[in-house]
Formats: C-alpha cells, structure tokens, sequence
C-alpha cells in the first residue's frame, strides 16, 4: 500500500486502485470510482486526489483486465457489479458512496440495486436506463480494428475538447483518448461494449435504488443523450439531475472542475 495507490486481491487474482496520492485509510468515508469502457483509473485522476486530500478515502478502481489488474474482464454489468462489492470486502470497507462512469455507472447503480447495505451514495455520469452499442461499433472492437477508437474518441467527446481550449494545461482530450484506449489488451473494449449491449435492467435496476442519486448529464452527449439520462432520472427516488453545457460523454475530463463541483457538494 503507498500514497499512489493499493493491491488487493480479490478471487485470487491481483486489483489495483488509486488512492489520490494519499495512503488508503478505511476509517474514512470511502468513494469507490468505476471508470467506462475500455478505460482504467486514471480518467479519475483529478476528481481523486481532490476527495482524497479532503477527508476521504479513495478507491478509484482498474476493473479486471484493465489498467493494472489482472484479467480476464468480466463479461456482464452483474459481475462488474458484484466484483465492486467484493472488492470492498477485500479492502475491509462496510459501506461506501460509488461514482461511476458510463460503464461504471451502470455497475454502480447494480450494485446499489443488488446489494443496498453496501452503498451509501451513488454518483452516475454518462448514464441511462439502456446503454445500446452501435453495431458498427461492436463489431470493430470485437475484430480490434482501430476504428472502434476512433468512433468512441469521436462520439464521446462534445464541439469544445474537439476544437481545442481544453480545461487543464497541457491536456488534449483526444488524443489522451486514444493512447488510453490504446493500451487496453485485445479482446477487453468488446467485452466492456458487449456488457454494456446486453444490460437490460435498467430500469427494474432504478426502482429498487433507495439511496441518494446525483446523476450528471452531459448537453452534448451522444452516447447516452440527456433525455435517456433525464429518463433514468425520472424512474430514481431521489435523485439529483445536473447537466453539464459544452460537454459530451467524457465529462470528469472535459469539464473536470464542474464535474468536481458537483461531487463535493453530492458527497
């Protein structure tokens, strides 16, 4: 364990989390951050160092088969689910609040239906009640062909990180997209998309939900449009919905100050 982050293990395989910079303590609120398709811990970065220099303890996840856990990736929403709770047990966290992302954000709002003791809060951004996958999309990352990047590069940011400005010096959101998903190994983006494709139960899913839900909502998003989102909204009992302008899917990088912002005060 050190300040940058921790190994566990959980079902005799290696996970990595970041931590913020600071050293893991359970004794503090916990926030568990599940990164979208294809990713790993570091789309967190900002957001996690921030909660973790003001009292709380951070997990931001590498899932199975990304980043620096070891593999395979897990094939459906319920395992990435099911995992995430797993790995608190393996932390020895009882409760903790969950921020995800797209992906991850399906996973939490599961987790938060299958297993209600475990979370306190939940944080959705880039989420719907469905996250249907373009077939186009599907099969070139099934095939690894490169194109799959570039259609999530492409779609999952708004007009403003495609033009430049980007918010933080020395960031170019593209292009950091790409070398991300880059180093995800063959096989793991069609698994994450795949999982995402097949995810049916959303909206049984937000029904069951009875914790507090911020659901942040990009104006430009394409993958998940903010009428799904405002649609999943609807189906939570108590949820907070905050939409983000001149920014797509990608909002913890294209609007990483508002996007914190919005966490403090949820959180």
């Amino acid at each position: 364990m050190s300040g940058g982050g921790v190994s566990l293990t959980v079902g005799g395989r290696r996970v990595f989390a970041g931590t913020g910079g600071r050293p893991f303590d359970a004794s503090l609120p916990v926030v568990v951050l599940l990164h979208g398709a294809g990713m790993d811990h570091s789309v967190w970065a900002m957001q996690s160092r921030y909660l973790a220099h003001h009292e709380r303890a951070v997990l931001a996840l590498d899932l199975p088969g990304h980043g620096f856990s070891e593999g395979p990736p897990l094939r459906s929403i319920e395992e990435i689910a099911d995992w995430s709770v797993a790995v608190l047990e393996a932390a020895g966290v009882e409760r903790a609040s969950f921020v995800g992302h797209s992906m991850g954000a399906v996973a939490a709002l599961t987790a938060a239906a299958r297993h209600p003791q475990r979370v306190e809060r939940l944080a959705l951004l880039g989420c719907a009640s469905a996250m249907p996958v373009h077939p186009d999309l599907l099969a070139a990352a099934e095939a690894n062909d490169p194109a799959a990047i570039e259609m999530i590069t492409g779609w999952g940011h708004g007009a403003r990180a495609h033009l430049g400005g980007q918010p933080l010096a020395g960031s170019w959101l593209t292009g950091q997209g790409r070398r991300l998903l880059e180093r995800a190994a063959p096989g793991v983006l069609h698994a994450d998309l795949a999982a995402c494709n097949a995810w049916q139960e959303g909206e049984a899913l937000a029904a069951e939900v009875a914790c507090p839900v911020l659901l942040l909502i990009g104006a430009e998003d394409k993958m998940t449009p903010p009428k799904a989102g405002r649609k999943l909204g609807s189906l939570l009992r108590d949820c907070r919905i905050e939409v983000l302008d001149d920014c797509g899917h990608m909002l913890m990088t294209e609007r990483p100050l508002e996007t914190l912002e919005k966490l403090k005060s949820f959180l």
